[in-house]
């Protein structure tokens, strides 16, 4: 069993920037593919950006060339790196994680609690 943590959500304008880690309990983060989802109130569940076990990585398009996934499998984390934020962006950004990729696009098997990001100004 494996437990995901995200933290690093809170308040920016239009323009910043924010970072989110999710941190994972255990010793086999490393075999799980990663994705990070956001929902916003009265919206869809949306796949914002995903990585793989070995680092290749996929973003929606409305976040393109803006955020990026990454992972330090050293630290048992995965993080999102928020660029040029809108106020669009406004959203609970939830890990998610699962041993096969291709259930990352339904959603997979771990979940984290959430951290909310708010962009205003």
């Amino acid at each position: 069993q494996v437990q995901f943590v995200e933290s690093g959500g809170g308040l920016v304008q239009p323009g910043g920037s924010l970072r989110l880690p999710c941190a994972a309990s255990g010793r086999i983060f490393s075999i799980y593919h990663m994705a990070w989802y956001r929902q916003a109130p009265g919206k869809q569940r949306e796949l914002v950006a995903a990585i793989t076990s070995s680092g290749r990585t996929n973003y929606a398009d409305s976040v393109k060339g803006r955020f990026t996934i990454s992972r330090d499998n050293g630290k048992n984390t995965v993080y999102l790196q928020m660029n040029s934020l809108k106020p669009e962006d406004r959203a609970g950004y939830y890990c998610n994680a699962d041993r096969y990729y291709i259930n990352l696009k339904v959603g997979g098997d771990y979940w984290g609690q959430g951290t909310q990001v708010t962009v205003s100004s």
